[in-house]
């Protein structure tokens, strides 16, 4: 439990801290002063100065931080954060968010070449690894979901009486259950280094689009690729990840907007749910693991990027506002709007939080 909980915050206060390192890159590379660079919140437990620039570890280890000059006090000066083009400003502003995807790329990389699950079809027999037949979704209300059954179940063998059937297809598992609605059917599954049976019973007339036991599944194989296209692969991966998130919270905003609420399955996840699901990974292997905080880094580099105040996207948009008036908004109203959508946003994460807790006792 302790390792599980060391990984987990390892992770997280690292994509923070190469967030943060995007920002310090940029800053640097167009002369920009860094005041410091420090991991954790301040008090200071440690600080060493080399060049200009602080580099610190910090009391409160929930994330980091760059101090870069002129950037929350505007100041005349040359190598001021509030002196250079807006181009520059940008790209720095830019650089955090970048870091976020560049991480989600490395990771899936990684897992391309180590070797990642694929989708097949029933069809394809050749060259295959561990072939085997994975739930993708569980219907909310469905016997599925009253057995406890989780995406990333591995659905091994079904059993019914003297029946027994050993699972290699999705069309085994469609056939087997359409064969035996109404009646309890039990599934051995394997979810990560676990073994369970799990009974039983598929509807009769189930809602339409979710099927007698109300999951998705897809037949998966392992697949490796050369170290030259791994690379590939994971920048494609992240492009792929990146616009289906889009295409999700457009849906969740459309169906808001309608007035019809948040759509059925759709969940929040705060800092609790996440180091949750974070632990769960772990224990299905690395690259479950590795593919969570890839699309975490992916999740936060597109909430980061909303025109928001308080966010890098608010930023650039201020910047925007600036091109487009050609002079900045005056300081202090700045700081007052930042400082109410902070406001704003550490209430959304406390009830969120509230809500995780609810859930788990």
């Amino acid at each position: 439990m302790f390792f599980t909980i060391l990984i987990t915050f390892i992770s997280l206060i690292s994509l923070v801290v190469l967030h943060e390192f995007g920002h310090f890159i940029l800053a640097k590379k167009f002369g920009v002063k860094v005041e410091e660079f420090g991991i954790g919140y301040p008090p200071r437990i440690f600080g060493r100065k080399i060049g200009e620039t602080v580099y610190s570890i910090n009391l409160l280890p929930f994330g980091a931080f760059v101090k870069i000059y002129g950037e929350e006090e505007r100041k005349k000066d040359p190598r001021s954060f509030s002196q250079k083009p807006i181009w520059q400003r940008a790209l720095i502003i830019l650089g955090g968010v970048v870091a976020f995807w560049i991480i989600a790329a490395i990771l899936l990389s990684i897992i391309f070449r180590l070797g990642t699950p694929i989708a097949v079809s029933d069809e394809e027999n050749h060259n295959l690894t561990d072939p085997k037949v994975q739930i993708v979704a569980v219907a909310p209300g469905s016997p599925a979901a009253e057995a406890g059954l989780k995406p990333e179940d591995v659905i091994l063998q079904l059993k019914i009486s003297d029946q027994k059937l050993i699972v290699n297809r999705v069309k085994d598992v469609i056939e087997f259950t359409e064969g035996n609605k109404g009646k309890e059917i039990i599934l051995a599954i394997k979810r990560g280094k676990e073994l369970f049976d799990v009974s039983l019973i598929p509807r009769v007339e189930p809602p339409k689009g979710e099927g007698p036991m109300g999951i998705g599944l897809v037949r998966t194989a392992i697949k490796s690729y050369p170290w030259y296209q791994a690379p590939i692969q994971g920048v494609l991966a992240t492009g792929n990840l990146t616009i289906a998130m889009v295409q999700g919270w457009g849906k969740v905003l459309g169906s808001l907007l309608k007035g019809k609420g948040i759509p059925p399955g759709v969940e929040t996840a705060g800092p609790v749910r996440i180091f949750v699901m974070i632990k769960e990974r772990i224990e299905l292997g690395s690259v479950s693991f590795l593919s969570f905080i890839a699309m975490i880094s992916i999740a936060v580099a597109l909430f980061n990027i909303l025109p928001i105040p308080a966010l890098d996207g608010g930023r650039l948009l201020f910047l925007g506002i600036e091109k487009i008036k050609g002079k900045p908004i005056p300081q202090k109203i700045e700081q007052k709007i930042n400082a109410f959508f902070f406001v704003l946003l550490i209430t959304l994460m406390i009830w969120v939080t509230i809500k995780d807790l609810a859930k788990i006792f």
